[in-house]
């Protein structure tokens, strides 16, 4: 354990070992990491209650914060905070294509990982706060699939939470992995006629590029491939508060001229290559469709690769039929689907693990929807207008199905919200728990 300064805070590195299967608390053991953050004029103080903060993802570790930045700065005024790599991410006993061969086969791999979804990670945090606070409830604020994890956690150790705040995080109790990608794929061409409106130049843009990806092979510097697909998928970043600027930016001077004609810029490709390589986060990829699994008992059956399945209803997505006529080309986002282990070097090795679990039925339920109707916790959820990660009539409907939750529904904010907000999203939600507005 290390401790050190930034700029008005001190931190310490934690290192805790826990249970690979929390049902055999005796076997294999992994490692976590969290970061311990307290303002510099508050270290000395025993008395500070804890907030645990759950990153989005899946498959990101806790944002590397440098000084009291965003929420952090408003946290630190009243919490002692723990930043976590949930399992698998960040210095948490990562999982990747280095690491994950060393479990044996692609089967193996798959049983594996399939102790890295919410239901795990929650049961971390229980052994983590029996050990920082001495037993007593924590605060907990959950981004994105952080907040999937927060309602699973009200679900199964309500005990272990003083107060739950969520941004952009609540998830279906009920919807099976298709059912959230028929519900995304209007959203995100909802985002793609935004962004074409505020730059119709792009329209031209965006079918040029996907025009010559058709025609040529062409390589990322990473070693990746930038097919049509690969490409679309840039669409990701349409759902944070500045991605249309991004990607306008990204598309202006895609092209430069050569000796064998006009060929999309090394510029270009690197700052591709910077948005679509999973070698960051190969969870996010492979365990993307799982977090929605639940299991036969809950009536859902394996996930099978959802969002490509899905994405067939929605022809307007596939680029060579968009280019035989003259309308845009739409991007995607926040879908995975099986190009992705071929395209991405990162992945490539993974992608046998991934069809395992695509094909796994015998998920455990994640969510108990009685245990939330009678929830005690304090609970305050900010419900992005159009999110395009989460659905927002999703999040509604669960908001409505824990007791005593209070949401906050803006336009404000994209799904980033937490972090471009920073201390008036923290602000709100704890206002709204504290019966403060």
């Amino acid at each position: 354990m290390s401790t050190y300064r930034q700029p008005g805070l001190v931190l310490t590195d934690r290192r805790f070992t826990v249970p690979l299967d929390h049902e055999r608390p005796d076997g294999e053991t992994i490692e976590l990491y969290g970061r311990e953050v307290v303002a510099g004029d508050k270290a000395h103080r025993t008395d500070l209650p804890w907030l645990l903060y759950l990153e989005g993802g899946p498959g990101f570790g806790a944002r590397r914060f440098i000084g009291p930045q965003a929420w952090l700065g408003r946290a630190v005024k009243e919490f002692r905070v723990l930043l976590l790599d949930q399992r698998g991410t960040g210095h948490s006993t990562p999982a990747n294509r280095q690491t994950l061969p060393l479990r044996g086969t692609p089967a193996e791999q798959a049983a594996y990982l399939a102790h890295f979804r919410a239901d795990s990670i929650v049961r971390d945090c229980e052994l983590l706060r029996r050990e920082l606070t001495g037993g007593a409830p924590w605060t907990v604020l959950g981004q994105s699939f952080g907040g999937f994890c927060a309602t699973h956690y009200l679900c199964t150790a309500p005990e272990g939470l003083a107060t739950v705040l969520v941004t952009g995080g609540l998830p279906s109790l009920h919807a099976t992995a298709d059912e959230v990608y028929r519900a995304a794929f209007p959203r995100i061409r909802r985002k793609n006629e935004a962004h074409y409106a505020r730059y119709p130049d792009d329209v031209e843009r965006v079918r040029r590029i996907a025009a010559h990806l058709h025609e040529h092979e062409v390589a990322l510097p990473g070693g990746g491939t930038l097919t049509p697909e690969a490409f679309q998928s840039l669409g990701i970043l349409l759902g944070a508060g500045s991605g249309s600027h991004q990607l306008h930016l990204l598309l202006e001077e895609a092209f430069v001229p050569t000796t064998a004609g006009p060929a999309l810029s090394d510029a270009f490709l690197e700052d591709v290559q910077a948005q679509l390589s999973y070698a960051g986060h190969p969870l996010y990829a492979v365990l993307h469709e799982v977090i929605y699994a639940q299991g036969p008992s809950r009536g859902h059956g394996p996930t099978d690769w959802a969002a490509q399945r899905v994405r067939t209803e929605f022809p307007e997505f596939d680029a060579a039929k968009a280019l035989t006529g003259d309308g845009p080309v739409l991007f995607t986002g926040e879908s995975i689907h099986p190009w992705h282990f071929t395209a991405d070097p990162a992945l490539r090795p993974l992608r046998e693990t991934a069809e395992h679990l695509a094909a796994r039925a015998d998920w455990a339920p994640l969510y108990d929807p009685a245990r939330l109707a009678a929830n005690e916790v304090p609970v305050a959820a900010a419900v992005y207008h159009d999110d395009m990660y989460v659905d927002t009539a999703h999040s509604l409907e669960t908001a409505r199905a824990i007791r005593g939750l209070r949401t906050w529904v803006t336009d404000e904010f994209e799904h980033d919200g937490v972090r471009a907000g920073g201390p008036r999203v923290l602000d709100r939600l704890l206002a709204l728990v504290r019966d403060e507005l």
